[in-house]
């Protein structure tokens, strides 16, 4: 993902786990971008991400997708919530390992209708393949309508 933003030249946000970003390296992570969180506990995340994008010019948050260490059922929610409440367009990024591709596809303005905006997402992520192919799973959120 990092290699990817350098020689696209984009410089990127990206969340990270709390315990990541302690010595030594923890200065070198937030340097790459990077943005500790603790999810533990909540602390509201979504409103200040928020407030992170009306007070900036210029950010590009990366959010890592769900499934990249382990089998999920449902994606995390997060990103949808925060480009909704920002008001900014959603950018799907990839890395096909299959085709040995990487980069920025298509964007998703969050329209409020969770599934059309998540119909948009899974199409677009259709026929892209990860490292691990049997930790994929379809791009899905919990407030879908189920059926």
């Amino acid at each position: 993902m990092l290699a990817t933003a350098y020689v696209m030249r984009v410089r990127i946000s990206w969340f990270g786990k709390h315990t990541l970003f302690i010595p030594p390296w923890g200065w070198l992570l937030r340097r790459l971008g990077g943005i500790p969180v603790d999810r533990r506990a909540s602390h509201s995340l979504v409103s200040q991400m928020a407030e992170k994008f009306q007070e900036s010019d210029e950010l590009v948050l990366a959010v890592p997708p769900e499934g990249t260490r382990s089998k999920v059922r449902l994606w995390k929610s997060g990103f949808y919530h925060i480009a909704s409440e920002s008001r900014v367009p959603i950018g799907l990024g990839y890395l096909d390992y299959a085709r040995k591709r990487c980069g920025l596809g298509m964007f998703v303005m969050p329209s409020g209708n969770v599934d059309d905006d998540m119909n948009k997402i899974r199409e677009f992520y259709r026929d892209i393949r990860g490292k691990f192919s049997d930790l994929e799973c379809e791009p899905r959120l919990q407030e879908e309508r189920q059926g």
